[in-house]
């Protein structure tokens, strides 16, 4: 039996050296890690890591989120290791342990809440961008030209002056010129 651990982390600005410590000072022999989205269904390391494990090992996380970001995800990694014979446990949740019975009740229970959470969290975020904009905040990036420096970069390109020039005059990119004189 062997115990092999996944760790993950969404973001590059993330480290995974926490992770990666609480799993080798877990027992762990083996530990596959990535910078992906859980949400990523190209998770390659995590793809990896369930090829590996064999029957009798244990997959070793965490926390429950490093796994999976939905119960439906979550459930199809746990069958997958199931059919193989390996059991799960999450260091975060210590009744988490699929080989036993208690262990597999939580584990679902726990899924569960933790999509509802997301769910809520991502209800929540939407409502307060709606907000903002009520309030006439804007998102995304700021405008590089006013109104009437985009009417004199059209201007100028109507009387013939090269892409290149207006790039330099203006500090934009040849997309970006581009951009400006498509747009009515």
């Amino acid at each position: 039996m062997a115990i092999v651990g996944y760790a993950r982390v969404s973001t590059t600005g993330q480290t995974l050296a926490v992770q990666h410590d609480m799993l080798k000072n877990a027992g762990c022999e083996k530990i596959y890690a990535e910078k992906k989205s859980g949400l990523d269904g190209k998770r390659v390391e995590l793809a990896k890591c369930l090829d590996y494990v064999r029957e009798g090992d244990v997959l070793l996380v965490t926390k429950l989120d490093r796994l999976a970001r939905s119960t439906t995800d979550f459930y199809a990694i746990l069958a997958r290791l199931k059919d193989k014979g390996v059991g799960f446990r999450c260091l975060d949740q210590s009744g988490l342990d699929t080989t036993t019975k208690h262990g597999k009740l939580m584990v679902g229970l726990l899924a569960l809440i933790a999509e509802f959470e997301a769910d809520i969290r991502k209800e929540r975020q939407l409502e307060g961008i709606a907000k903002a904009k009520e309030r006439g905040v804007a998102f995304g990036r700021q405008r590089v030209l006013t109104d009437d420096q985009i009417a004199q970069l059209k201007a100028r390109r109507q009387k013939g002056e090269l892409i290149r020039d207006l790039m330099t005059s203006f500090g934009l990119s040849k997309a970006s010129i581009y951009r400006l004189l498509g747009s009515p």
